[in-house]
C-alpha cells in the first residue's frame, strides 16, 4: 500500500523535475502526478497542485513535516494527506448516465430520504422566519431593477455622421 500526499499552492515556475528531486530527499517516490490545465485560457500550464505516493508512511510523514509551510519560490507549499472525493449524485436526476448511478452497495451509504426531508424542513423554517421578519434586511430589494435616473443626457441618440457622396 502506498501513502499518497497532496501538495498544493505550487508556484507556476516550479517544474515537475524540481518537485520530484525535492520529494526524493524524503524517500522513495512510487508515483508522481503533476496536473496541468487541459483546456481554456490556461491550457498547458500547471494547475498548482500535485499528488505523490511514497513507499512508506514514515517517508510521507517526514515530507509533510518538512515541506508544509516552506517557501518555494514565491509561495508557501501546502502538504496534506490526499483523500478520495466521494461523488454523491442527486438521486432524482433523470439525465444521469448509467455509469454514474450508484451501485446497490453504495446506495446504503448515501443520505436517505429522511436527510432530504430534514433539509426541506430547514429551508421552509428559514423562509417562514424571513416572512415574519421582513425588516431585518435594510438594503435594496434584490428583485428591483435599478433603472438609470430620469435625467436625459445631452444626446439622446448615438452620434450620427451623415453620409456624403464624394464626386470625382
Amino acid at each position: 500500500m502506498f501513502h499518497r500526499l497532496w501538495i498544493g499552492n505550487i508556484d507556476p515556475k516550479i517544474t515537475e523535475y524540481h518537485l520530484v528531486k525535492l520529494l526524493e530527499k524524503f524517500g522513495k517516490v512510487k508515483q508522481f502526478d503533476f496536473l496541468f490545465h487541459k483546456s481554456g485560457p490556461l491550457e498547458g500550464q500547471p494547475r498548482g497542485y500535485c499528488f505523490v505516493n511514497f513507499h512508506t508512511k514514515e517517508e510521507a510523514e517526514r515530507a509533510i513535516q518538512c515541506l508544509n509551510g516552506k517557501l518555494a519560490l514565491s509561495k508557501k507549499l501546502v502538504v496534506r494527506w490526499a483523500h478520495a472525493q466521494k461523488f454523491e449524485p442527486f438521486r432524482g436526476d433523470k439525465n444521469m448516465p448509467a455509469s454514474l448511478e450508484p451501485s446497490s452497495s453504495e446506495a446504503e451509504e448515501l443520505p436517505t430520504a429522511l436527510g432530504v426531508n430534514a433539509k426541506i424542513r430547514a429551508i421552509e423554517a428559514k423562509l417562514q422566519m424571513m416572512e415574519e421578519n421582513p425588516d431585518d434586511y435594510s438594503g435594496p430589494s434584490a428583485y428591483i431593477y435599478n433603472k438609470p435616473s430620469d435625467k436625459r443626457d445631452k444626446r439622446s441618440q448615438p452620434y450620427y455622421k451623415p453620409f456624403h457622396k464624394f464626386r470625382r
